[in-house]
């Protein structure tokens, strides 16, 4: 029996984990939650969708298990005051890894995680937490991704990296080998980076990538300590 899965979100890319959950796992979507401000449609793909305040009586944390399926909005800020708020009620969660993703055999990968097509994960490679990777990444061996990141296409992590919590990595950026990313980076477009930088809430664009000087923090207007 396939396990009943809810997606918190409705939005494109809670319409996107809709279609590779039913299709590509074993999980049954039976319904989306959103907070009831935002609700704008009563239905998605014929599943209800209801407020996220009234989860515990419509979806009780014993029968049912969540997948948040929310962007990087607000520097993945969103993401994560959602995906934390309903661990607190109690809930566990689903990670998704496409069929057609290599990912070898000790790679560790955390909950509430969505690993898109063509996705390399190699030897000792471990994602933490709530991240996304979207679809043609390379990770290279014993490298970690830590909570709450954001990868989006055909960047390259090499090998013994370390990219920190929240942190957001461009399409085809190059992070260079045992190099180490403080929380809270943003790693432009097409950005190289080979020397690890040490100062958290950067942007980092160009080749060799630089830091500009508005952080993440002035430019996604969120506090270092926001949730």
């Amino acid at each position: 029996m396939n396990k009943k899965l809810v997606i918190v979100g409705a939005g494109e890319f809670a319409e996107i984990a809709y279609e590779y959950f039913t299709y590509d796992s074993d999980y049954e979507v039976v319904g989306f939650v959103v907070e009831k401000d935002y609700i704008k449609e009563k239905e998605l793909f014929g599943k209800p969708i209801t407020p996220l305040e009234d989860i515990l009586t419509n979806y009780p944390p014993d029968k049912y298990i969540l997948y948040t399926a929310v962007t990087y909005t607000k520097f993945n800020r969103v993401r994560k005051r959602l995906y934390e708020h309903c661990k607190n009620l109690g809930y566990s969660f689903a990670t998704y890894i496409s069929s057609k993703a290599f990912v070898w055999r000790n790679v560790k990968i955390g909950e509430n995680s969505f690993i898109f097509e063509n996705n390399t994960i190699q030897y000792h490679a471990k994602i933490g937490n709530n991240c996304v990777l979207w679809s043609g990444n390379h990770i290279g061996h014993r490298s970690v991704i830590q909570d709450n990141c954001w990868l989006t296409s055909q960047a390259v992590i090499s090998g013994f990296c370390n990219i920190g919590k929240n942190s957001f990595i461009g399409v085809n950026a190059t992070i260079g080998d045992y190099v180490t990313i403080p929380d809270d980076s943003w790693v432009a477009a097409a950005a190289c980076l080979i020397k690890s930088p040490t100062e958290k809430g950067k942007i980092y664009v160009g080749v060799p990538a630089k830091p500009m000087q508005v952080s993440v923090y002035e430019k996604f207007n969120v506090k270092e300590s926001e949730i």
